[in-house]
């Protein structure tokens, strides 16, 4: 081991200056004890100090050079758990973190960089050496790089940073696999810890060697004047998707930045151009500026470069080379005729709900066209029981989310779920068609589904009506745990009090109903499906009165045998008007043209009449059903010629009922909607 301070100005190489080394090769410690027990000034563990299971052995059975090395192992991570905090936070210079990895057959290595002094804080990088030799380097979600690693056997791994400029570039037994840029601009710590998780392609078995740990860092010396482009964030979506584009300025001179010009170009587009200041950016200071057009995502993996200036109305600054930053944008193509139904289970109850709300608002914001959203309310007024009850089945805690009925995830995950998804090829396009009456707020609602492949088995439509725009007094307060910021920022619920008051929250998506059920329409479609075949299902709703009919939408889904949503479609009750409603019969066997089958009075408030005409002397049974399938009135007849049979509705609660007449053999059905 040793540590080397160097006091003063040594030399002066490209415009750097030396100033810090360390290094730790592990042969001056005594094998099968403790490392940070024998070295607690550089080293630590996670949690702090000492001769805890979190501290990691000396190993003398692998060394890359030398008598020693350190070896981690685990299944499913931990409890080693290693870390060390460089002489200093590094914000500028350059720095480099250097040493030698093997990993052992069929397993997998980890480290990360974190941004300062404070374990956990925020993670500037993450490197998953996965157990197939995929080589990631990761900021949050996004993978910065992806390479290789010679699996058991000893290589060099080798991060150069050009904090200054953040030009981040990875080395592999001294070969470049590549630069990128990174959100977080310093870096404090090394933490070392064994795991492999699944979650990143990984089989959850971690087991490698380190040696040969050193660092190093030299200041860079600024120029006057001169801005550059350290940072552009990432981009994903979908074709056609208009998306805002950010790029990060950073004073890499000494004097202060009062104005720049600023410009994107991409798609061989003419380059969107915007100008900033005056403003005060001191010397590595950093201004992110957002674009005030938006970027049209198109087909194929396509650079956009951001690039900085004029900097103070000078023209040309120091160092043209750092003026710009590109990065590569490859939307995903959706599947045609695909939207993907999202499922948020939430209520005025649950502390963290607002994440979930957050989210939604996220993805209905960057994706309408292509994404259904629906908030299913549990234990506060907004609560639909049938809603409620099938998707709290499915998940383990509130807030949460499915995505086509996929797995139990964080709100905060939609996003990624819906790429996967919107990708894949529905068996069939769902369209939404309506009638809609103001007088008696009936919405009569029929989906319409083309099936683009054979399919068999138990596929289902139902219908969902959600409400925007919702408020209320009592049991509408928002229980807020980002109230104040010390959870963090969350899309402005951090500057509102816990709760919320009601006179404060307007909900959106709200889940009002699913019908018939949470898993739709049985029989919906002949257990065999041939390619081609269209069909019709239709649902009916009474309105309550306190629901906004301009603020609702109708979302149809179709259900796959297995549970999951394979499409849906969404549309105002206006737009599903003018799409036409389409008029469907779900009879099993449509009666003869002798054997009719009128309804009067329809609407009612007493009694309606069935009139039939039975020339055959069959036998004939009535029976009314609600929306759910329940039996709420039956009885036989035994009648010949022309009659009129009796339905008192009475005591029937309001709303619509379904009323089947069965004549022998035949079967048709009608709605009765009683007020």
């Amino acid at each position: 081991m040793k540590k080397i301070l160097l006091t003063g100005i040594c030399a002066m190489l490209s415009a750097t200056l030396f100033s810090q080394i360390f290094t730790d090769n592990f042969d001056s410690y005594t094998a099968g004890q403790d490392l940070v027990t024998q070295n607690p000034t550089d080293w630590d563990t996670w949690t702090g100090g000492a001769g805890t299971t979190e501290d990691v052995a000396i190993s003398s059975a692998n060394p890359s050079s030398g008598a020693n090395s350190l070896y981690f192992a685990s299944t499913g991570g931990g409890p080693n758990d290693i870390i060390l905090r460089f002489d200093q936070v590094y914000n500028s210079g350059n720095f480099t973190l250097e040493s030698n990895f093997f990993v052992e057959t069929g397993k997998g290595a980890y480290f990360n960089l974190q941004e300062n002094f404070t374990v956990g804080d925020v993670w500037a990088i993450d490197c998953f050496m996965l157990d197939d030799g995929t080589f990631n380097l990761k900021s949050g979600t996004t993978t910065n790089l992806s390479t290789t690693y010679p699996i058991a056997q000893w290589f060099n791994m080798r991060i150069e940073i050009d904090l200054t400029a953040n030009v981040w570039e990875l080395f592999i037994d001294n070969v470049s696999q590549g630069t990128f840029s990174n959100p977080i601009g310093s870096i404090g710590i090394l933490n070392l810890y064994p795991t492999n998780p699944t979650t990143e392609g990984g089989n959850d078995v971690a087991g490698f060697y380190v040696d040969d740990v050193s660092f190093d860092h030299s200041v860079t010396s600024l120029p006057p004047v001169n801005g550059g482009i350290t940072f552009v964030s990432s981009i994903a979506g979908i074709v056609s998707q208009t998306v805002v584009v950010d790029g990060t300025v950073r004073n890499l001179g000494t004097d202060p930045i009062t104005s720049f010009d600023i410009e994107y170009t991409y798609n061989g587009l003419p380059a969107v151009q915007e100008s900033v200041g005056p403003i005060t950016l001191a010397s590595l200071a950093t201004y992110v500026h957002t674009f005030a057009t938006p970027v049209s995502l198109a087909v194929g993996n396509l650079p956009l470069t951001v690039t900085v200036s004029n900097v103070n109305g000078a023209g040309a600054d120091a160092s043209p080379a750092d003026d710009a930053n590109t990065i590569m944008i490859d939307p995903i193509v959706p599947a045609v005729g695909k939207m993907v139904l999202g499922e948020e289970a939430t209520g005025t109850w649950c502390q963290w709900c607002p994440r979930g709300a957050v989210f939604m608002d996220f993805m209905e914001t960057n994706y309408p066209n292509h994404w259904a959203g629906v908030a299913v309310h549990n234990g506060d007024p907004m609560t639909d029981p049938t809603y409620d009850t099938g998707i709290g089945a499915l998940i383990s805690g509130y807030p949460s989310s499915l995505v086509d009925r996929g797995p139990d995830a964080d709100p905060s995950t939609m996003e990624a779920s819906f790429l996967d998804r919107i990708v894949v090829a529905p068996k069939a396009f769902l369209e939404n068609g309506a009638t809609y009456d103001p007088a008696t707020r009936i919405l009569e609602v029929s989906v319409t589904a083309d099936f683009q492949s054979s399919t068999f088995a138990d596929w289902r439509v139902g219908v969902i009506l959600t409400e925007d725009g919702v408020t209320g007094v009592a049991g509408f307060d928002q229980s807020n745990a980002y109230a104040g910021g010390a959870n963090g920022v969350m899309g402005g619920y951090e500057v509102l009090p816990n709760p919320v008051p009601a006179a404060q929250m307007v909900y959106d998506h709200v889940a009002r109903v699913i019908e018939p059920s949470f898993d739709g329409l049985a029989n919906s479609f002949p257990s065999i499906i041939p390619s081609g075949l269209i069909q019709t299902n239709c649902f009916a709703f009474l309105l309550p009165a306190d629901w906004d009919e301009t603020k609702l939408h109708i979302i149809s889904f179709l259900r796959d045998p297995a549970g999951k949503m394979d499409n849906a479609t969404k549309e105002t009750i206006t737009s599903a008007v003018a799409n036409g409603y389409v008029n469907c019969a779900t009879s099993v066997k449509q009666v003869s043209s002798e054997e009719t089958f009128g309804m009067f009075p329809n609407p009612t408030n007493g009694v309606t009449y069935v009139d039939i005409i039975n020339n055959d002397g069959e036998n004939v049974n009535v029976t009314i059903t609600d929306l759910s399938g329940k039996i709420v009135a039956q009885r036989d007849y035994s009648v010949n010629g022309t009659v009129k049979l009796p339905i008192v509705t009475n005591e029937f609660s309001k709303g619509i009922y379904v009323v089947t007449l069965t004549v022998g053999e035949s079967i048709q059905q009608q709605k009765l909607i009683v007020q």
